[in-house]
């Protein structure tokens, strides 16, 4: 049993690793089950189509279960910590049936805290996985979002939950060390799967049309950001750079995919501007041909943002074959990333005029460009497949059930 806030059809985030995870494994045989929220995310409003207290429908021969909870239209603070307070208490006292394994997935951590009381409470025998893409207690104190004392509760809110999983899942070497040396961790129970690229194989075929069918002119500089448009993204900067492009009379055009809390605040920011342009989340092909049409692929994170994630992102920026440019610290996850994959350039965060200058360094240089595309390619194909994550989870899982020790 896999269970979470976050699942298919949210196109961003956390909800394609779930699906892929959940699919991959009946794929191989294992009958798998998913107990998930109603959808939201990005545009924190709930889809169409779904309502009700309760729901079920199958997604890619997965059946998959659906409670409903509480959605805010601006998730920060006590309005997001209710949200995964009641999307908890549906999950604790929902029925799990007799599952072999359950998985976890965090965030959403309050929610995964309650589930993970009610099976101890329930002595529930099936080994209990948390599987974390998001370190809460690092994201509160890198984004500002709490004082000393929030986050040192937060901690050890973060770490009592991990501590009593049987065995904790990371997606970064980095995160592992966290949670060893400032969550106190088990390194027994720790394990590293790595997030993968969850697009399937995409050809552009006439990129000249695709551009003019985005509405983009040929001799643009496009520096495309996909997804969330929250406070961790630190998009300000980007709007700031718009301001720059016009001052300088450069050819960069900024275009943000998606949506999120932060959208509309930006959105207002960017009023009159002609070098940013804000377009609704895309749909599948869609989606690849924007990215594979761009000039130029951006991470954008607030100044301070290290070790909280790891941008689900550059999974799918790597597989379009477009050079990555990251405004991110340079002792960040992301930095080092995009380091290992050699298939970007990174600028200081919170520094517009640098993020022009990366853009426009770029598109100077197509061959450097065509080198970073391919080495991101490359790094997607032979560390980020889908294939060998979801195979190292069912040998992990199937390792659990077997034994009463992780490894």
């Amino acid at each position: 049993m896999i269970a979470g806030l976050h699942y298919s059809p949210e196109p961003t985030g956390n909800a394609p690793y779930t699906s892929g995870l959940a699919s991959g494994l009946v794929q191989r045989g294992v009958k798998t089950k998913v107990i998930t929220g109603f959808p939201h995310y990005p545009e924190w409003r709930r889809r169409e189509g779904y309502d009700g207290w309760e729901m079920s429908e199958q997604i890619d021969g997965v059946p998959v279960r659906r409670l409903n909870h509480f959605v805010p239209s601006n998730p920060r603070g006590l309005a997001r910590l209710w949200m995964e307070v009641s999307f908890g208490l549906r999950l604790a006292t929902a029925r799990w049936g007799r599952p072999q394994t359950v998985v976890l997935v965090s965030p959403a951590l309050f929610s995964t805290g309650l589930a993970l009381l009610r099976a101890r409470l329930t002595r529930q025998k099936a080994p209990v996985v948390v599987w974390v893409q998001d370190i809460y207690s690092l994201g509160m104190t890198e984004t500002g979002e709490s004082g000393a004392a929030g986050a040192r509760a937060m901690r050890w809110v973060e770490s009592a939950v991990l501590r009593s999983a049987d065995g904790v899942v990371v997606i970064h070497d980095r995160f592992r060390t966290y949670l060893e040396t400032h969550l106190n961790v088990d390194a027994a129970r720790v394990k590293v799967v790595r997030n993968w690229t969850h697009l399937k194989p995409f050809v552009l075929q006439d990129r000249a049309a695709s551009r003019v069918s985005l509405g983009w002119n040929s001799d643009d500089i496009i520096v495309l950001h996909a997804g969330n448009m929250g406070a961790k993204q630190g998009l300000d900067n980007v709007v700031e750079a718009a301001r720059v492009v016009e001052r300088r009379g450069s050819r960069v055009r900024f275009v943000l995919v998606g949506d999120g809390n932060q959208r509309p605040r930006l959105e207002q920011m960017a009023k009159g501007s002609v070098a940013i342009s804000f377009i609704d989340s895309l749909p599948g092909e869609r989606f690849q041909e924007a990215l594979a049409a761009a000039d130029v692929l951006l991470v954008n994170e607030l100044p301070g943002v290290k070790e909280m994630s790891v941008p689900s992102k550059l999974t799918s920026y790597f597989s379009a074959g477009i050079p990555v440019l990251a405004a991110t610290d340079a002792g960040s996850v992301t930095a080092a990333e995009l380091a290992n994959a050699q298939a970007g350039l990174r600028v200081d965060p919170g520094t517009p005029e640098a993020l022009v200058a990366g853009a426009e360094a770029l598109a100077a240089d197509p061959e450097l460009s065509s080198r970073l595309a391919r080495n991101g390619r490359l790094f997607m194909e032979t560390t980020l497949s889908e294939n060998h994550a979801v195979a190292q989870y069912h040998q992990y899982l199937t390792h659990l059930v077997a034994g009463p020790h992780p490894e």
